[in-house]
């Protein structure tokens, strides 16, 4: 009895040995882009290698993670990351969650709203940044002071009072649009008639959002999380421009207290190691985040 064989059989392992030839290229070059720092990292993290002491570099082991680790510093740049984190996070969640509600519902002129609140998550965190320090936070001709002055109070330097709460609002003004638009777009598919069927049996606003609108947007909430979590654990751009990590240690977050060891005390060694932490740290809310999600959506 001949066996006959079809044509996709006789074609399949060609395509699959071209497929792998063309993604090499691609896969070996993301590859290398993402190993070579990376090693670069693991090497001068173990030696001791300053820019302002040349000579050969030393094999010192975990020295410069016991150097990172007891630098007065750390402590407060680890509570301020998690209070930025925190706080964000909580700020674009709570108000995303509210502007896409708000302009989810149709009146005249929704599109340009929906542009205008979209907008400030395109703008550059450097330039976000200088905006907010020179025509809303300066104490003398920023915005802020200039509404103060017309209640009759005293302004407020913002950036040097509370450098920390200047940084939350600036980053959390970038990062809103990003959650708004997750949450407009997941709540084009909230089953209409479900909502109405609960108007009619007499439910009011708070109970159709607390057991219709909220559970429909749990996933986005998860997935907003995650990306927020993972991306504001690098941010600079706004401390750097802003508030320098000050007064003292007060705004200084893991990256800048990595920046300030690269950069200002020339200490490349110091810095991969602290640079290998963030990773590390990065690494496992990614991987936690990724869980909590997945179980989301097996549900």
């Amino acid at each position: 009895m001949e066996t006959s064989t079809t044509d996709d059989d006789a074609v399949k392992p060609p395509h699959r040995w071209l497929r792998t030839f063309l993604l090499a290229p691609a896969v070996g070059t993301l590859f290398l882009w993402m190993i070579v720092p990376l090693v670069m990292s693991l090497y001068f993290s173990v030696v001791r290698y300053n820019l302002m002491q040349p000579g050969p570099t030393e094999f010192v082991g975990l020295a410069n993670f016991s150097y990172f680790f007891t630098d007065p510093d750390f402590g407060p740049a680890i509570v301020n990351t998690l209070v930025l984190l925190g706080s964000v996070i909580a700020i674009t969640v709570v108000a995303g969650v509210l502007l896409g509600l708000l302009v989810n519902e149709p009146f005249p002129g929704r599109g340009i709203v929906r542009v205008l609140l979209i907008s400030p998550f395109f703008v550059m965190p450097t330039a976000n940044a200088l905006l907010w320090k020179h025509m809303m936070m300066n104490p003398i001709y920023g915005v802020l002071a200039q509404v103060n002055g017309f209640f009759g109070l005293a302004p407020v330097d913002w950036l040097t009072d509370h450098p920390l709460l200047s940084v939350i609002v600036i980053v959390s003004w970038q990062w809103l649009p990003f959650a708004c638009l997750i949450f407009m777009t997941s709540l084009q598919s909230l089953d209409r008639e479900q909502m109405e069927a609960a108007r009619m049996d007499g439910a009011n606003a708070l109970q159709r959002f607390w057991f219709l609108t909220l559970p429909h947007l749990a996933r986005p909430i998860a997935v907003v999380i995650m990306i927020e979590m993972i991306f504001l654990m690098s941010v600079f751009a706004e401390i750097f421009t802003t508030t320098g990590g000050g007064p003292g240690n007060e705004s200084t977050n893991v990256a800048f207290l990595i920046f300030k060891q690269a950069l200002m005390n020339f200490d490349v060694g110091v810095a991969s190691a602290g640079a290998l932490f963030a990773v590390v740290l990065a690494n496992i809310a990614a991987v936690f985040l990724i869980r909590l999600i997945g179980k989301n959506l097996d549900k």
